[in-house]
């Protein structure tokens, strides 16, 4: 089952940690996260599996900061989320999808016990302007049936910024 908004709001600060934590980003059955002011993209031309890509770090200004197509960027949220019992998922809001903006090429999906800035992946079907938090896409969360184990894996996990593709770890 998906968490109403109010049990969203219930569970924080128990099952579930959004901070910072503002009841107008609570949606019936999600909460919006906000983009925050960095953002990087990979500097390679060719991207190498078994190699930590090079990322170009930049600054999203007030003033916005144009996306161009064809170009994968990495954002990530203002918000650090942690979840102690309930499985996150992220999914881009409809507003920015509408713009052609998308917020994840396939990493919507979360561990129970995940904690960390979400990374987004971001590229645009057409130039688009972003700025700074703007509410850019929701969290939800999913109950969890059975037993578990909690995400404990280094690669991710506690991160205090924008991670490029780890993959690499998995062929040392």
């Amino acid at each position: 089952m998906i968490l109403s908004g109010k049990k969203i709001a219930e569970e924080q600060g128990k099952g579930i940690n959004i901070t910072p934590f503002n009841e107008a980003q609570v949606n019936p059955n999600s909460y919006n996260l906000r983009l925050s002011n960095e953002l990087a993209y990979y500097e390679d031309d060719v991207l190498d599996m078994k190699k930590l890509p090079t990322l170009k770090q930049i600054e999203i200004p007030e003033e916005g900061y144009l996306l161009e197509p064809g170009k994968l960027y990495l954002g990530r949220t203002v918000e650090y989320t942690e979840t102690s019992k309930y499985v996150p998922m992220l999914e881009g809001r409809s507003s920015i999808g509408r713009l052609g903006l998308y917020i994840h090429v396939t990493a919507g999906f979360g561990d129970v016990g995940f904690s960390g800035y979400w990374t987004l992946e971001m590229h645009c079907l057409q130039p688009i302007i972003i700025y700074p938090n703007v509410e850019i896409c929701q969290i939800y969360y999913h109950t969890i049936n059975g037993e578990y184990d909690l995400y404990t894996s280094g690669k991710y996990a506690n991160n205090k910024g924008i991670q490029a593709s780890h993959l690499y770890l998995d062929f040392q």
